[in-house]
């Protein structure tokens, strides 16, 4: 009598019959290798923003999964025909939009050797090198970046690699509410208050909301332009005293090195003072211009970072290794051990109970971990540290010639100081010098048409923040590939949309 069951064809010659065979592997990965170098190859000539239409991937894949393998030949075929015109390309030297995501060679071989040895690196145990590496490269990139000692392993701090900034500022804020709850009373959470600046990344909103904080006691100070929409320490001070005089409890303070609408920075010394006086945590936030300051020309913008408990930066953003790779340093590890650990019978093993190791699982919100740290030591031991502040300040070159040809245009104007790479800018049509709301919002509305035109044709992408009710375009200088010539020829694509627009508006 026959099977019923058709799922496993015998003598099938396309059936693996192993899913990790050395020698295909080796196969297929150089076939993968090949297709990226192309891409790489070829990545400037693709429209940078995604054309295609919501919903038109189901219109080209089978609806079901195929019974019977496929080659690596036919699916590559496919990533070409179907993915690839479905990408935003992050990593093209005319992508200028949100903040990079900056690529390298050794970033990319480092994350295959991370995904290669696949380890789940929770504890010391499983995989002591995970471990050990992740400790010391955060040490390195410590002294680089001249942290105090207070947040290195030497000096009783330490550095763990996070997946993003979101899970860094949750973990952090939960170490913080713990240890406020200790002195205060479990049943006090209602009274606790986390600041903010309207500026702040959302990503401090949603950790209050996961960390339970009350919605209303979330409070996002507000910042004006005369500060440069940096967070001034008297309107932090103000907010801070309205909430004890309400019987409120002040817990948790998140500035900003590099805000994302505008790259702004609040003053930390001053911050960090009121935040002393009333014993609230301070986490600095500079996911994407920490990066920076391991040039010591930019240094200054973390001066301050010495009275904070906690900072962070996304080495995935403008630091050449691949999302994601989150660096967040602590002084007290204590405290994140305290708020984030577990110790279950399966996890217990003498290394663990002689406190001479880092378990990082009790450093962040999930068990299980990536060998995140392979790949930033690939890319610190592949570069150095001279090439990579090279590369840093080619790209904030880039972003003054930016700025340069914008100042020889009189329509248009650098709304807020340029710190780093990126370049807040606007085309000003209407006359605003009496101050009028209406000429604002005309302008604002010319400036969010001229954007979707600009991104519209695929040869350059930007996005857009609102600072101080003004619509700005930004211009985000970063990706690995991008050249001079590229930033001139950009600004060729804006004038050039900018004066097609304008001819349809005079129409």
């Amino acid at each position: 009598m026959g099977s019923l069951y058709t799922d496993i064809t015998e003598n099938n010659p396309a059936l693996p019959s192993n899913p990790l065979d050395p020698e295909e592997f080796r196969r297929q990965g150089h076939m993968v290798i090949d297709f990226l170098a192309d891409y790489y190859r070829e990545v400037g000539n693709y429209p940078v923003r995604s054309q295609v239409e919501p919903g038109y991937l189901r219109k080209c894949i089978p609806e079901s999964a195929p019974n019977q393998p496929e080659p690596i030949e036919t699916i590559l075929k496919d990533v070409q025909s179907h993915i690839v015109p479905g990408i935003t390309h992050w990593q093209s030297p005319n992508y200028f939009a949100y903040f990079p995501s900056s690529g390298s060679t050794a970033g990319f071989l480092g994350e295959m050797l991370s995904t290669g040895f696949n380890i789940v690196g929770f504890n010391w145990m499983s995989s002591p090198a995970a471990t050990e590496l992740e400790s010391i490269v955060m040490d390195w990139l410590g002294n680089m970046l001249k942290l105090p000692s207070s947040f290195l392993f030497s000096g009783g701090g330490g550095g763990v690699l996070q997946g993003t900034t979101c899970e860094a500022i949750l973990c952090t804020l939960t170490a913080a509410r713990d240890k406020m709850l200790d002195k205060i009373g479990r049943d006090q959470i209602g009274k606790l208050v986390v600041y903010g600046s309207d500026q702040t990344h959302c990503a401090l909103q949603k950790a209050a909301q996961i960390a339970g904080i009350h919605p209303a006691n979330f409070r996002a100070v507000q910042t004006f332009i005369s500060d440069s929409f940096g967070l001034s320490p008297a309107e932090l001070r103000m907010t801070v005293e309205a909430d004890i005089a309400a019987g409120l409890v002040p817990l948790f303070l998140c500035t900003t090195v590099g805000t994302t609408s505008s790259t702004a920075v609040d003053f930390l010394p001053g911050l960090c003072k009121v935040a002393a006086e009333h014993g609230i945590w301070v986490h600095v936030d500079a996911a994407y211009a920490g990066s920076a300051c391991i040039c010591p020309e930019f240094r200054h913008f973390i001066d301050g970072v010495e009275d904070a408990d906690s900072f962070s930066f996304n080495a995935h953003k403008w630091f050449f290794t691949t999302l994601d790779c989150c660096c967040l340093w602590v002084k007290n590890p204590k405290s994140l051990v305290r708020a984030l650990s577990t110790n279950p019978e399966y996890l217990k093993n003498k290394a663990t109970e002689s406190k001479q190791v880092v378990d990082y699982k009790d450093w962040q919100i999930a068990l299980s971990r990536r060998f995140r740290s392979l790949k930033l030591w690939l890319v610190l031991r592949s570069y150095g540290v001279a090439n990579l502040r090279n590369f840093l300040r080619s790209h904030v070159k880039m972003a003054k010639v930016f700025e340069g040809l914008i100042s020889l245009d009189s329509r248009f104007e650098v709304v807020v100081p340029r710190y780093f790479a990126t370049v807040c800018f606007r085309f000003v049509n209407a006359d605003e010098t009496d101050g009028c709301d209406e000429a604002v919002g005309i302008n604002n509305e010319i400036n969010k048409r001229l954007l979707e035109r600009i991104n519209a044709s695929g040869k350059i992408y930007m996005t857009h923040a609102v600072i101080g009710g003004i619509y700005v375009i930004r211009f985000a200088v970063g990706a690995t590939l991008t050249e001079e010539h590229h930033v001139r020829d950009a600004w060729k694509v804006v004038q050039h949309h900018t004066t097609l627009l304008l001819s349809e508006l005079r129409k």
